[in-house]
């Protein structure tokens, strides 16, 4: 039994072989749907059990493997009984959200901070903003938002809906409201995750939003697969600072996203520098605590290597306001949009409003008759 979705592995498809030597050792092989499943050992272990329990087996062997992604929306497919993938009203050729997703190369850039204090920016401009925590694992929005642990969403059992919280003006969802207990670990694999990620899409009512915003999780794994598959019109921000060490990995989520055939909208370079008033001459100096130019070599990078031109579309400074504002849950565009950091993201969300969506990097789903 698949100790997370309880279901046989054999119906899951994640046998892949079965092997019997001439002195009868057996070799199983069985895939999984990620390379990172947190659970490896344990079915490594039920396995080896299960084969050693047959009469005449004398060594039992097993090796793991990762599941493609045909083999896994198959498991997606067995998971739900064979019902058609639930509709999403953001992926409709009529609908007139902009969908936003903020991702990361790597974690601790600051992501998250910029898609909440992004969202209550396009919010004060008189914008219906949607946030989606999509961090699974990470999620901390909740906390950035001030929302305490009694809150979560409203469930409205007999329409199978639910109705996201509200917080400064923007309506959001994380699994961190849906949780038993906040401190409790989220170990999901590739299907759970894809689950939760479509019932956050399909069984929220959102509402008519104008702007749809989704804190991805750093990196390029299950999400950011799920996401891209789900909302290919989706255009995507990438989030990195200004040392060279993150640039690289900045440029693989603006790889993946074009990979996923979603359109780069553009690069923020957050905590740029520290503007610092000097003790001797009394006059504010720019510090570059974190070196300078990340910002402006991933546009370029992912400019040469997507075919179209990506903008470096803010540089945030480093401010320890911002950082408390978050903690204290109140982001800082609505304590002060005037600071530093926060004027800074009420500009990149005008630059949003004012700039119309482009379509160059995007599939286009074109017959020829």
């Amino acid at each position: 039994m698949d100790p997370e979705l309880g279901r046989p592995i054999a119906d899951l498809g994640m046998i892949d072989s079965i092997d019997i030597d001439d002195q009868d050792r057996v070799t199983v092989t069985v895939l999984l749907t990620t390379g990172g499943c947190p659970l490896r050992d344990h079915l490594t272990q039920d396995v080896t059990q299960a084969v050693l329990s047959v009469e005449g087996v004398t060594d039992a062997r097993v090796t793991m493997g990762v599941m493609n992604e045909e083999q896994r929306e198959a498991v997606r497919a067995t998971l739900r009984g064979g019902t058609p993938e639930p509709v999403i009203a953001f992926a409709q050729p009529g609908s007139t959200t902009r969908v936003i997703a903020i991702a990361s190369g790597k974690g601790g850039v600051g992501k998250s901070s910029l898609a909440v204090n992004l969202a209550c920016a396009l919010a004060a401009a008189g914008k219906k903003v949607g946030l989606l925590d999509a961090d699974i694992y990470g999620h901390s929005i909740p906390d950035m938002l001030g929302i305490g642990e009694d809150e979560g969403p409203t469930v409205i059992e007999d329409m199978d809906l639910m109705l996201p919280v509200e917080a400064h003006g923007i309506t959001m969802m994380s699994i961190g409201m849906m949780k038993p207990d906040r401190h409790d670990v989220v170990a999901w694999r590739g299907p759970i995750l894809d689950r939760a990620l479509s019932q956050f899409l399909t069984d929220v009512h959102w509402g008519d939003l104008d702007y749809f915003l989704i804190d991805l999780p750093p990196g390029t794994g299950d999400v950011a697969i799920s996401i891209g598959q789900k909302l290919p019109n989706a255009e995507v921000i990438v989030v990195t600072t200004p040392q060279m060490a993150a640039t690289e990995v900045a440029e693989r989520a603006g790889t993946m996203a074009s990979i996923m055939k979603q359109r780069v909208l553009g690069v923020v370079e957050n905590m740029s520098y520290l503007d610092t008033s000097c003790p001797h001459c009394g006059q504010s100096h720019r510090v570059d605590v974190f070196g300078t130019g990340g910002g402006a070599e991933v546009a370029a990078s992912l400019t040469s290597r997507l075919g179209y031109d990506i903008a470096l579309l803010a540089e945030i400074p480093l401010e320890p306001d911002f950082r408390v504002a978050g903690d204290k849950g109140t982001p800082s565009v609505v304590i002060d949009p005037t600071r530093p950091a926060a004027a800074a993201i009420v500009s990149l969300a005008d630059r949003l409003i004012n700039t119309k969506r482009n379509l160059a990097g995007f599939r286009l789903n074109l017959g020829v008759e």
